[in-house]
């Protein structure tokens, strides 16, 4: 899908993080699909912005994995790569567990409360086929045990390797396994309140190993397509 049309998306107050907020959700959601072709020209017309603010937001995303440049030649969205998904999944799942790690001993009845309200809203997106609200809520089941976390470093892992990750959940909560999610999260949920950090911490981990099957399922066809806009 072309990059869309219009101008003057991102305030100039924030050009910078929202111009790569901007470009990372459009390959997350896939208005910017893998081997799409990313021409400046397009996405500062797109964005309402000046190059640099661009240029720096796609050095980002190769960083990122999502994002593949090669100098003087192109730049092109990457296409869904089965080792760059497994790494990405490996140090989200173990992230995540430092989180609850970190977050439970002090976890309050507030937040408990938060991840029930973010599931139910959750579920809700499911039983509705709406990814993107399905998507956003699962950011804010996670980002509960995340924030309380009060680790910085942490989120800034987070937040480089799970735009890689959710290009992929698009695929399962679209499925109907995606809706065992729901009761991973009750049980995540259910050892916090009891204060079990041990079991919290594995149920958080195996929540995030069930993307396990698409890695072996529906990323192996792309592979293929690495060497397709060369």
């Amino acid at each position: 899908m072309p990059v869309p049309r219009g101008r003057g998306l991102v305030p100039r107050s924030l050009l910078r993080e929202d111009a790569y907020r901007a470009i990372r959700d459009a390959i997350v959601n896939g208005t910017l699909a893998p081997g799409e072709r990313l021409n400046d020209s397009d996405l500062v017309e797109w964005l309402g912005v000046s190059r640099t603010p661009v240029r720096e937001a796609l050095a980002r995303l190769e960083q990122a994995g999502l994002v593949q440049t090669k100098p003087g030649r192109y730049t092109i969205v990457s296409p869904l790569d089965v080792r760059a998904a497994r790494n990405a999944q490996s140090v989200t799942a173990a992230m995540h567990e430092l989180a609850v790690r970190e977050a439970l001993p002090n976890l309050s009845a507030t937040e408990l409360d938060a991840m029930r309200e973010a599931n139910a809203r959750f579920a809700n997106a499911l039983r509705r086929n709406d990814v993107d609200a399905a998507i956003a809520a699962d950011d804010d089941f996670h980002g509960v045990l995340v924030a309380a976390s009060a680790n910085r470093a942490l989120r800034d892992v987070l937040e480089q390797f799970t735009p890689v990750l959710r290009r992929l959940e698009r695929l399962r909560f679209s499925s109907l396994g995606g809706r065992g999610s729901v009761a991973q999260h009750e049980g995540i949920i259910a050892f916090c309140e009891a204060g079990d950090v041990e079991k919290a911490a594995a149920a958080i981990r195996a929540n995030w190993e069930t993307l396990a099957p698409l890695l072996d399922i529906s990323l192996v066809g792309d592979q293929s397509g690495d060497d397709s806009s060369t």
